[in-house]
Parts: structure tokens; C-alpha cells; sequence
């Protein structure tokens, strides 16, 4: 009788720990199935990247912006370098919620879909634009980086280089250019053509301006017109140093005199009428007011005292860019704030212009691939056009002033400021402006508005 009561005991001591195993089991095969589905993963999916935790989820639709502002339903994800997709209008719903943890959003060039649950039910709508312009233009691209220094005679030209871009250094950080001859770098904005000519290190972005109507690479119609003629002198006086400024100041002392910003210069009189009446006000508040406009008038190392009249002086772009023919190097950076011309109200430069408009510099003519010597066609900067720059070159003692230019063999020379010469308005872009297009002529990037 004792005996039947220890193995009923016993049974039952079996039967519990059994039961016990396989909950444990269970437990185990559920705690790895359901980490399986907490794991977010990443795939490419059309033209953007989905963040998604493996559920069944699915988008329902998705809708794109027209020309007109309403939305056209669409069968593929649009391009991440054309639409975003607007973060108001998209959501998801789970078990006919809506769900307020998941992410839709266009991000560093990619469509993003996240913290999405079992059973979501998502619907996409995409603005026009693809997101804030640096990460449009640098998308897809490989971007390199040039040796300097160089020779007088280097150049970057021809189709090798379209779709490339490069990086150096300029005071607000990595800036991107173009060099060569690339086809897209066209922008289409308040009426006009123009070129990319970098990525600042703001994220501004910095055009010059090439047409109107139409794209324009070669020709006068690369230059705007103003007053009936569309050449300018610099400036109208050249027999004093003080004239090599975009703005100046008329003044024998080197504290006002060197750096100063009394007065406008002739071009810059061009720049502004021209501003005035061609970018209207619709346009105007997507321009930056802070990137600015280096003229640097830094005086070369062998130059020992800036003079007004009566002297000689070599200015530090000539020393970067001419003295030494196998030394050429070129820099993004503007050494004196009192050079880089910014329009009053902006947190840095010299806050001195009336409207935010100014011209290319000499260093960024090297930096896009045009040579200080030998004649080159096979690049974007190039125009059959003498056009001015906003770099000081030289002041003769005998009394002329002398600022760079590109001449018409499209390399790098100077020339007194009372001579004439294209004008070819530069702006810089807010950072946070959307673009749609892909850069080309025929499909230029647009700003969105």
C-alpha cells in the first residue's frame, strides 16, 4: 500500500516536470520568433530606402504632387531626388487606428518607412522636390578630391568628369564643386539659367548666372544686359588701388582705404539694376543673405605696405594663383571678414551690400578647371567671352588698378578696371530649398516654391 502511494507520487512528479520542459521550450521558440519581428531592417525598394520591421504591412497608395498642387495616384515610388514625401498628408493605420509611431519621411536622399506594426496599412504622398538641395545635387555622385597645388597650364575638361564633383575646404566647412564640363549642373530659377558652381559649406548653394530664355554656354547671352550693354567697366576710376573693390572706400589711409565699403563700384551699380528688375520678390526670399561674396584684397607676402596711389601692390590671389608657375593653389577661404560682401543684416562679412548678389572669384575659376594659362572650350566656365571675376590682381605704381578675368581662350587673366567685360551675376541659395529635375539642360533642377 505505501509502495502504490510513492509511485502514484512519483508519476505525478514526471507528468509536472514535463509539462514544466516544454512551457520552457515553448517560451524559447517564442522569445526568438518575436525578437525576429522587433528587428528593424533596411531594403532598397524602387527609388528610396523603407526602414521596416518584417510584419504584413502594406502600402495601400500612394499619390504624387502635380504641376497644378493636387495629388495623381501612382503605381511606383517616386525618386528621392524629385519628391519628398510630405510628412502632413502620409500616414499609416493599424486595425483601423491611425498609428503615430511610424516614421514617413524623405531623408538624406532616401524614402524612409519605419516603426511600423503588424497589420499597417500605409499611404505615401510625395511633394515636389527631393528634399534640401545639397542632398539632391550630391546624390548618386562620386565625389572626389583634386591635388593642389598645380600648374599655370592644368585644366579639367571634357565628359570624363560629368557627374563627378569634388570637395576642398572653405570657412564654414566641406564645400562640393564642379570642375570640368558636366551636364548637370543647370539650374532653373526666377526666369533664368544658371550654373552650379559649388555646394558651400553652409549647404548654401552658389550659381552664376547663364541665360535667360534659354540655356546658354557660349555667347554674350551668358551675360546679362544692362543700360543697353552687356559689357561693364569694374570701375570707371582706375588710378588709385582702393578701385579693385567691389566696394571702397576713397582713402589714403590704409585702415579705410585697403578694406573699406563707402562707395559702390561700377559693376556692382550693374549688379544691383539688374537684380532689381530681374528677380522679383517671389524669388527673392530664397536666396542667402550670409554665404557672401569674397573680393579678397589681402596684399601677396612681397608686398610690404598698402599704398593708395604712388606705389605698387600684389594682391594675395595673385601670389595663390600667378607668382609661381608650378605653385598655383587656389583657396575657398577669405581671410579678412571686411572682403566677404554680405548684405546688411547677415551675421558675418561685412554686411555692406544692398542686395545679395556679387560675382565668381578667380580661385573658384581655377577650382572649376579653367587654367591661368593655355586656351581651353571644353568646360563649363568657358564662354568665348571676356567676363569679369571679383578678384584684385595687381596695382601699378604708374596708376592702373587691375582685377582678374576670363577672356575669351577660357583661361584666367587680368586686366585694368576701367576696361570692359561680361557681367555674370552670382547668388547663393538657401540651404533648405527643395529641387525637382535632374541637373541637365533640358531638365534643369527647379526650386521648388
Amino acid at each position: 500500500m505505501e509502495f502504490e502511494v510513492l509511485h502514484r507520487s512519483r508519476k505525478k512528479q514526471f507528468i509536472i516536470a514535463g509539462v514544466v520542459v516544454v512551457l520552457v521550450l515553448a517560451a524559447i521558440v517564442f522569445s526568438i520568433s518575436f525578437a525576429r519581428y522587433r528587428v528593424v531592417q533596411s531594403v532598397q525598394i524602387a527609388s528610396g530606402t523603407i526602414n521596416y520591421v518584417p510584419y504584413d504591412f502594406n502600402i495601400i497608395a500612394m499619390y504624387q504632387e502635380n504641376d497644378d498642387g493636387g495629388y495623381d495616384e501612382v503605381n511606383t515610388m517616386p525618386s528621392a531626388s524629385s519628391f519628398t514625401i510630405n510628412t502632413e498628408r502620409s500616414y499609416c493605420t493599424v486595425n483601423g487606428a491611425n498609428d503615430n509611431n511610424a516614421v514617413l519621411e524623405t531623408i538624406d536622399g532616401h524614402h524612409t518607412i519605419a516603426n511600423l506594426q503588424k497589420g499597417s496599412k500605409c499611404y505615401l504622398y510625395f511633394d515636389q522636390g527631393g528634399g534640401n538641395a545639397a542632398d539632391v545635387i550630391l546624390a548618386g555622385r562620386t565625389v572626389q578630391t583634386r591635388n593642389f597645388p598645380i600648374t599655370t597650364s592644368t585644366k579639367v575638361e571634357g565628359t570624363n568628369n560629368q557627374g563627378d564633383i569634388y570637395q576642398a575646404q572653405d570657412d564654414d566647412g566641406t564645400t562640393y564643386y564642379f570642375a570640368g564640363n558636366p551636364d548637370d549642373n543647370w539650374v532653373s530659377f526666377a526666369g533664368h539659367y544658371w550654373r552650379i558652381i559649388r555646394i558651400n559649406g553652409d549647404g548654401t548653394i552658389r550659381l552664376i548666372y547663364s541665360g535667360t530664355g534659354s540655356a546658354q554656354t557660349t555667347g554674350t547671352g551668358t551675360q546679362v544686359t544692362v543700360d543697353g550693354a552687356n559689357t561693364s567697366a569694374f570701375n570707371s576710376s582706375y588710378n588709385a588701388s582702393y578701385y579693385v573693390g567691389l566696394k571702397y572706400t576713397a582713402n589714403t589711409s590704409a585702415s579705410t582705404g585697403q578694406h573699406g565699403t563707402t562707395t559702390e563700384s561700377t559693376i556692382l551699380q550693374k549688379l544691383n539694376t539688374w537684380y532689381t528688375s530681374n528677380i522679383s520678390s517671389t524669388y527673392r526670399d530664397k536666396i542667402d543673405t550670409n554665404a557672401g561674396f569674397c573680393g579678397d584684397r589681402e596684399m601677396d607676402s612681397n608686398t610690404p605696405t598698402w599704398v593708395a596711389t604712388g606705389g605698387e601692390i600684389y594682391y594675395a590671389a595673385y601670389e595663390r594663383l600667378v607668382r609661381t608657375s608650378s605653385n598655383v593653389n587656389p583657396t575657398f577661404k577669405c581671410e579678412n571678414s571686411s572682403d566677404l560682401y554680405t548684405v546688411s543684416g547677415a551675421n558675418k562679412g561685412n554686411k555692406s551690400l544692398t542686395n545679395p548678389v556679387g560675382l565668381i572669384t578667380a580661385d573658384e575659376v581655377i577650382y572649376g578647371g579653367l587654367p591661368r594659362n593655355g586656351s581651353i572650350t571644353n568646360n563649363y566656365l568657358y564662354t568665348g567671352q571676356y567676363y569679369w571675376t571679383l578678384s584684385p590682381w595687381y596695382f601699378f605704381g604708374s596708376g592702373y588698378a587691375c582685377v582678374f578675368f576670363v577672356n575669351s581662350y577660357g583661361y584666367l587673366n587680368w586686366g585694368s578696371v576701367d576696361g570692359t567685360g561680361g557681367v555674370r551675376p552670382v547668388i547663393n541659395l538657401k540651404a533648405d530649398v527643395s529641387l525637382s529635375g535632374s541637373g541637365t539642360a533640358s531638365d534643369p533642377y527647379v526650386v521648388s516654391s
